[in-house]
């Protein structure tokens, strides 16, 4: 049993978090193309954190939104190789997208990489489909687009 809610990044076991997902995105891209917001970020009020807790309250998954006006960006969506397949991720971004809508963002986007297709296809089951660069993001090799309209 998952539980999935809002909470603050800043906490130990998600900061060990997020430094997992850091090292596993550096074993696939070079630093300069990985697109993470730090903790910090993470705290702004206009990101939305949320996290997945299994039966023992352990924290086995993570993702946020930045609401902007025009759109909601999915970050930070981590979800431990243990756990995988066990539907977190997908709970995840249902909450998410139910903060995108509650902040009237018409679509939502994200940018992940080509070494990551198992990502790629959970955004795809997800609703989501390719597009170009949004936001300050240039086209790049290593950057994979997609959005979903919520409208």
């Amino acid at each position: 049993m998952l539980q999935i809610t809002f909470e603050s990044p800043n906490q130990p076991e998600i900061i060990a978090l997020i430094a997992d997902l850091d090292a596993y995105q550096l074993t696939l891209y070079p630093p300069e193309a990985v697109y993470a917001l730090d903790v910090p970020s993470l705290l702004q009020p206009h990101v939305k954190f949320a996290v997945a807790r299994d039966a023992e309250n352990t924290i086995v998954g993570c993702a946020a939104v930045v609401l902007y006006p025009e759109y909601g960006e999915v970050k930070r969506m981590y979800v431990k190789p243990a756990v995988r397949g066990l539907g977190a991720a997908k709970k995840l971004m249902a909450l998410l997208e139910q903060a995108a809508r509650e902040a009237a963002c018409p679509v939502m986007t994200l940018e992940t990489g080509p070494s990551q297709p198992e990502a790629i296809a959970l955004y795809q089951r997800q609703g989501f489909e390719r597009c170009g660069p949004f936001g300050d993001y240039r086209d790049d090799p290593l950057s994979v687009f997609m959005q979903k309209r919520l409208g």
